[in-house]
């Protein structure tokens, strides 16, 4: 017997009951991107060292090292290992980068970087690390992303990692309004109640600072093998994301905690080393349809020294950065402003090559023609994703985007899952 409309309305209003509580679930779980741009570098900065020209002071040194080569790409490429012919396009470019927003997101370090001091030393930074941070907001010389790292709330360290994010955040909610681009970073988290007890934290100081509910979010700073693996053999850092209750935006990657924890000696501590991999394909995983953003680690070997020692160090970033890029993790650490030379000339080659092939691709899946791909409607999201990132680090205009593939910034996004759906009238209309 043949199904009839009415048949078929009955099984389908069944399933939709059924059903109900499982998509709120995956709606409410993996709510998808959080349509906010991803900075391509952290830079951690110890709190001792930081002031309102930290900004400006480390673009002005990475454009120091950065200067002698603009005008000489085939002796740059031979420093970093990167492609001569690319090098020559995006080296202007990386040093507008310098210039204008030489560092994406900001991180002032109250954790390892900044030690163990006594509790009014530390308050005492913490207060002027607020006003050093208020100055270069009012001046408009901040980095788009920043905030601090504060100490993690395993027992020892737990009173003061609060004292010092409750001080900062109060001290700089005292002057003016929180910046768009606050970022929290909890480090060293080894259990899901760590996670909840955080959530409670940006409650309290929301409560008590009137500020909007879910305005204070925070990231997992993922170090200890004890955040990736439970002792239940189960995936410990994606309950975390979820007991974040929203509030959790990205998982950075610790390289050196980690890789010591898991007995890994300091020779052979890196990004790249098996181990780190495992963590971070675990973390992507688990990050991927909620939203929060994944971050790799950094590394420590710095360009500093004679002219083959910073050459060697950038030839090393160059390649670290790259390997990421390859692996889907667009962000990173920078610790020493000579690697943001590198990090920026790796992001810019990396996008310039991708570039054409991408505008084409994605041009030729919204005119349903040919383009030697058989793309499916994810890997035209994936390709959108990647022109929004080379337009969101400056490695391209977005006039070139639209006139080689007929989007806007608005359709752009949209493709790349970054916005929402346009509607009728929006989609009637010409890009």
């Amino acid at each position: 017997m043949a199904f009839d409309d009415a048949d078929l309305g009955a099984l389908l209003a069944h399933l939709d009951l059924r059903l109900a509580a499982a998509d709120a679930e995956l709606a409410a779980r993996f709510p998808g991107h959080r349509g906010e741009r991803q900075p391509v570098s952290t830079v951690y900065v110890p709190a001792d060292r930081y002031d309102a020209d930290t900004v400006t002071s480390w673009g002005g040194a990475a454009r120091d090292l950065l200067q002698p080569y603009v005008s000489d790409p085939a002796v740059f490429a031979a420093a970093t290992g990167l492609p001569e012919p690319l090098l020559a396009a995006v080296l202007p470019r990386v040093l507008a980068k310098l210039t204008t927003e030489p560092i994406e997101d900001l991180r002032i370090d109250f954790e390892d970087g900044y030690g163990h001091h006594p509790d009014e030393v530390e308050d005492a930074a913490v207060q002027a690390a607020a006003a050093a941070l208020r100055t270069s907001l009012d001046a408009g010389a901040a980095a788009p992303f920043v905030g601090i790292r504060c100490k993690s709330f395993e027992a020892p360290t737990r009173a003061r990692g609060v004292r010092t994010l409750v001080g900062f955040v109060t001290a700089l909610t005292a002057t003016g309004p929180l910046p768009a681009g606050l970022r929290i970073t909890l480090p060293k988290v080894t259990s899901v109640d760590q996670v909840e007890a955080m959530v409670q934290v940006c409650r309290h100081l929301e409560t008590r600072l009137a500020l909007a509910d879910g305005t204070i979010t925070f990231e997992i700073q993922v170090e200890t093998p004890q955040s990736v693996i439970g002792p239940d053999g189960g995936v410990l850092v994606a309950r975390m994301i979820h007991a974040g209750d929203g509030r959790v935006t990205g998982l950075h990657y610790g390289t050196y905690d980690y890789s010591a924890s898991c007995g890994i000696a300091g020779q052979y501590q890196s990004l790249e080393h098996p181990a780190a991999d495992f963590a971070k394909s675990i973390m992507q995983v688990a990050a991927a349809g909620t939203g929060v953003l994944v971050s790799d680690g950094s590394s420590n070997v710095l360009p500093v020294g004679d002219r083959d020692a910073v050459h060697r160090a950038w030839r090393l970033h160059a390649r670290l950065v790259r390997r990421s890029l390859e692996r889907g993790l667009y962000q990173g650490w920078d610790l020493h402003a000579g690697q943001l030379v590198t990090r920026y000339a790796a992001n810019h080659v990396f996008f310039a090559e991708g570039l054409p092939e991408a505008t084409t691709r994605v041009r030729a899946w919204l005119d349903r023609q040919d383009s030697g791909f058989l793309d499916e409607p994810a890997t035209a999201i994936a390709l959108a994703g990647f022109l929004a990132r080379a337009v969101d680090c400056g490695a391209t205009d977005l006039a070139h985007v639209q006139t080689t593939t007929g989007l806007d910034r608005a359709g752009l996004l949209r493709l790349a899952r970054r916005a929402p759906e346009a509607t009728p009238e929006e989609r009637s209309s010409p890009a």
